[in-house]
């Protein structure tokens, strides 16, 4: 594959979409927004034009009702790709999500399948406020029948996108607003990012610290100067247990950051999951964000959520503890 070009996050999104369009008929987009450039941070442009109001289709403020249809177009053997620009909102959606595309293969005996992406944007930050903030990937995450996934940057954007539209199960795809503006080496062609593989993204033996989307980049900054290994996790669920337990079993110590609130969090289900193993020689760490909900002023904010000074002293502050 081909990587002599850098590409922004959004691009790649649209990048991603725009080429399984082109290779599958059964392909379509549907959500609040997707005909304008603004509403889904540039990810949707020239989409409209290029496949028509027939494959990209702009609707209304009806989470349930489009999540539904969606749905019900995958069974008779669509490929729907479902846009919520705040995952806030795709809560009103949760029946369909739920009830209905979650137990549908396992209902049926596996003879028939649910092949949705339901793509969920997080917005934070800017005086948004707790209705327009909220991470809920654990919440998700615990339904039996979902798959999750968070890229943490382009490259993993776009091929993690290309496998959620392949696959025959639905898949929760999950991006962070944040990250539109960053940029890494895309490939031009169509690639797959396994779903269910993690990937080590620095070598270190003091400790493991696995970190989710945002949060990548700004563990990598942070703990450049610190021997500790960072790990990307890019699927929540099925998440990538061997490759954390090796990294564990190596170190013996474990941080977890996710910028999402601390109680019932993929933080602590990984954490769990290593201290089932009794791989541990200390007291493992939780960086995740206040129980509470998402302030709305600005001084508050910083306070509120994870920075990079702000991991650099939590993961020091382990590191010095060993």
């Amino acid at each position: 594959m081909s990587l002599n070009r850098k590409l922004k996050y959004s691009l790649a999104i649209n990048e991603a979409l725009s080429q399984m369009m082109e290779k599958n008929p059964e392909v379509f987009l549907l959500g609040q927004g997707v005909k304008s450039a603004w509403y889904v941070g540039n990810t949707c442009q020239g989409l409209l034009e290029k496949f028509g109001e027939k494959r990209v289709i702009d609707t209304p403020l009806s989470e349930n009702a489009i999540t539904a249809i969606a749905a019900g177009s995958a069974i008779v053997g669509m490929r729907p790709v479902v846009a919520h620009p705040r995952m806030d909102f795709m809560v009103l959606g949760s029946d369909a999500v739920i009830n209905q595309i979650a137990n549908w293969s396992y209902m049926f005996g596996g003879e028939s399948f649910v092949p949705i992406v339901i793509w969920a944007i997080i917005n934070r930050k800017g005086e948004q406020g707790a209705q327009h903030s909220q991470a809920l990937q654990s919440t998700f995450a615990h339904i039996p029948g979902l798959k999750v996934v968070m890229p943490s940057g382009p490259n993993s954007a776009k091929g993690l996108l290309i496998s959620a539209i392949k696959d025959d199960n639905p898949v929760l795809f999950i991006d962070n607003r944040e990250l539109y503006d960053s940029e890494d080496f895309v490939p031009e062609e169509i690639y797959e990012t396994k779903i269910g593989k993690a990937v080590i993204k620095k070598q270190g033996s003091r400790a493991t610290v696995v970190a989710i989307s945002h949060m990548v980049g700004q563990v990598l900054s942070a703990v450049e100067d610190i021997d500790v290994e960072v790990i990307d996790l890019l699927s929540i669920k099925p998440w990538d247990k061997d490759l954390v337990f090796e990294s564990v079993k190596k170190t013996g110590r474990l941080i977890v950051v996710d910028e999402a609130w601390n109680d019932f969090g993929i933080a602590a289900e990984i954490i769990a999951s290593v201290a089932e193993k009794g791989l541990l020689k200390s007291a493992p760490r939780r960086l995740c964000l206040p129980n509470a909900p998402a302030p709305s002023a600005e001084s508050l904010e910083k306070e509120y959520y994870l920075n990079k000074e702000k991991i650099k002293y939590a993961v020091q502050s382990a590191v010095r503890s060993l």
